[in-house]
């Protein structure tokens, strides 16, 4: 994907508020995506640096783990997907893990990690999938947020009613 179609998704992707309530439907949902495909990932929602939810799949182990982490930690330090940082280093020759001064022990540009974006606050937290390539690890997150928050804007929609 290039930089500007990832930057368009992580706006296309912003909330209008996240809670704890949130991520357990977030996560679970992922699960179930994850569920119906056949494939085994590791999810961790953070909200403020605070974990809010944590599931690691049968199949998946500590290495997945781990590889949460690291990603995470790269919405944490750019406020941008680890998707856009990696591509974003990868378009200009260059490679995060060489040139980013962060160590690869705590931080890995690659797919999988999405910034949770309030409208009018900024980013709140993360949503991170691991377990597979970056590529699915972030079609997974990005589809688990879409689906939520395509679910809450059909509620919002009918209580107006």
């Amino acid at each position: 994907m290039d930089l500007n179609t990832l930057d368009v998704l992580e706006k296309e992707l912003e909330f209008t508020s996240f809670s704890h309530q949130d991520a357990l439907a977030i996560g679970n949902g992922i699960v179930k995506l994850a569920q119906e495909n056949n494939v085994a990932v590791a999810i961790h929602i953070e909200r403020n640096r605070v974990p809010v939810f944590s599931h690691l799949m049968d199949g998946t182990s500590e290495e997945n783990y781990l590889w949460l982490y690291r990603k995470k930690r790269i919405v944490d330090h750019y406020n941008r997907s680890s998707a856009y940082i990696e591509e974003r280093f990868t378009q200009s020759g260059a490679s995060h893990a060489e040139h980013s001064l962060l160590p690869v022990t705590e931080y890995q540009a690659v797919g999988g990690s999405i910034p949770i974006r309030v409208k009018g606050v900024g980013v709140v937290g993360s949503v991170t999938v691991g377990g597979l390539t970056g590529q699915l690890d972030h079609e997974y997150a990005v589809e688990g947020i879409r689906l939520f928050l395509n679910k809450k804007m059909s509620v919002e929609g009918n209580k107006s009613l």
